[in-house]
């Protein structure tokens, strides 16, 4: 029998939903908004909101999500301090304002604040506990600041996507190398990492002096930390095991090589593309393969920590999965082709792939509670 969830637990489950309310809006808006610049004939809703679909799916959703989540860890620590939640509140409502004829100043500014909230978090994470991974995480918030903040300046949006980029990837890889410290007995396995992390961020700062050569020397860094994910992360040993386990395993490695081919796309075309098909490779690799094959792979485990809600493994998630990956070969195959049509079909089964996950996801939490339910 299931312990009973005690009313003052479900009343805070019930206070994140708003929350989670606001990012699944964002990421709703941000995939109408990229259909559009795929080319595909919907009504537009916003005049605005083509030109939104990066801050959209950055800010607005994984920003969101992500201050949400370690809000909820930060509070729990620390007898339900509500305050942490001023973070994904933020960056939510920067979303929302961007449906709407406002001064830029005002989406981009409260988008910038819950940037600063998540690095405040962090500061308070790291005094608790100042482990390397903590570390890495609070440089990428760091990173989500620097990028709201030259978007904020009126900076264009494809110098603003390398920081926006990094603020993922350093929260996603300081995660893994929590988990991987069972794998890392030298001590020059760690020192590895952070040599090809500094050599990222290098790249990234010199970006805002020279964009093209910055760029790729990003791109080196994001090579090679894709090469030390997929050799040292824990998912090598768990994708021997069965069920939800070797489910996320099967998450992480595929988006491991999505990461290796978008370092090596920076490193090969760098700054030179701002917009078109090859600019679409370079940034889908990343925030597709990459970030999305994490959010399938980690989903079963922080929605049950936000929301309170069990969900269940069943052998659906590989077919979003694989969908995923599939759709995003034939994009970057239409990219590098320049071959439209496969790139607007790539691009659409892409976003039926987000959608297929999130409905999966949904269908599986009310299993869970049926069953729960039942065990009752």
């Amino acid at each position: 029998m299931t312990r009973p969830v005690p009313p003052q637990t479900r009343r805070r489950y019930w206070q994140r939903a708003p929350l989670m309310f606001l990012a699944a809006l964002a990421l709703l808006a941000g995939l109408w908004a990229g259909l559009l610049r795929l080319g595909w004939q919907l009504p537009p809703l916003s005049l605005r909101l083509p030109a939104q679909h990066g801050p959209l799916m950055v800010s607005g959703f994984l920003g969101t999500l992500i201050s949400l989540e370690r809000a909820v860890a930060l509070s729990q620590n620390q007898n339900g301090r509500r305050i942490y939640y001023l973070a994904p509140l933020l960056a939510g409502l920067g979303a929302v304002a961007l449906f709407f004829d406002l001064p830029t100043a005002v989406p981009r500014g409260l988008s910038t604040l819950g940037a600063l909230g998540l690095v405040l978090i962090f500061v308070v994470i790291y005094r608790l506990q100042p482990t390397t991974d903590h570390l890495v995480m609070g440089i990428g918030a760091l990173l989500w600041l620097v990028g709201n903040g030259l978007w904020l300046a009126g900076r264009p949006v494809y110098q603003v996507v390398p920081w926006w980029a990094g603020f993922l990837v350093l929260t996603i890889a300081g995660e893994r190398l929590e988990l991987a410290r069972v794998l890392l007995h030298k001590k020059s396995t760690r020192q590895a990492f952070v040599g090809v992390t500094a050599v990222f961020l290098a790249g990234l700062l010199l970006s805002l002096f020279t964009f093209d050569a910055g760029v790729r020397l990003a791109g080196f860094g994001l090579t090679a930390l894709g090469l030390w994910l997929l050799r040292f992360d824990i998912a090598r040993r768990t994708i021997r095991q069965k069920g939800l386990t070797r489910y996320i395993a099967a998450c992480l490695l595929p988006g491991y090589v999505w990461l290796i081919v978008s370092g090596l796309l920076w490193l090969i075309y760098g700054g030179q593309t701002m917009a078109g098909p090859i600019y679409d490779a370079l940034l889908h690799t990343i925030f597709l393969g990459f970030v999305f094959s994490m959010i399938f792979g980690h989903a079963p485990v922080i929605v049950p920590a936000v929301l309170g809600v069990s969900v269940p493994y069943t052998p659906f998630f590989y077919v979003h999965l694989v969908l995923l990956h599939l759709s995003l070969v034939m994009r970057v195959a239409g990219d590098l082709l320049l071959w439209l049509p496969l790139r607007r079909w790539g691009g659409l089964l892409n976003e039926v792939a987000v959608l297929l996950f999130l409905l999966v996801t949904a269908v599986a939490v009310l299993r869970g509670k049926k069953n729960e339910k039942t065990r009752k």
